[in-house]
């Protein structure tokens, strides 16, 4: 279940923070959408896409996971 986009990764890489566990970016991420306009549509479906997937995965799997951004992708 490593499905994540670019996008995900790059959105997961700005909120994840703390110990960086699953549980807690769940949190961050969780927090930023409630700061989110009805308007910010692609924002909010690309949270809502991040948190199903982050959701679904074990502790596991998501410390397996490379969370780091990468800004040269096109």
């Amino acid at each position: 279940m490593n499905n994540f986009t670019f996008e995900e990764i790059n959105l997961m890489c700005i909120y994840n923070s703390g110990d960086g566990t699953r549980q807690e970016l769940i949190e961050a991420l969780t927090e930023m959408r409630g700061y989110l306009g009805t308007d910010e549509t692609e924002l909010l479906e690309l949270t809502d896409s991040a948190l199903a997937k982050l959701s679904a995965m074990t502790d596991e799997a998501f410390a397996e996971l490379e969370l780091y951004p990468d800004f040269d992708e096109v």
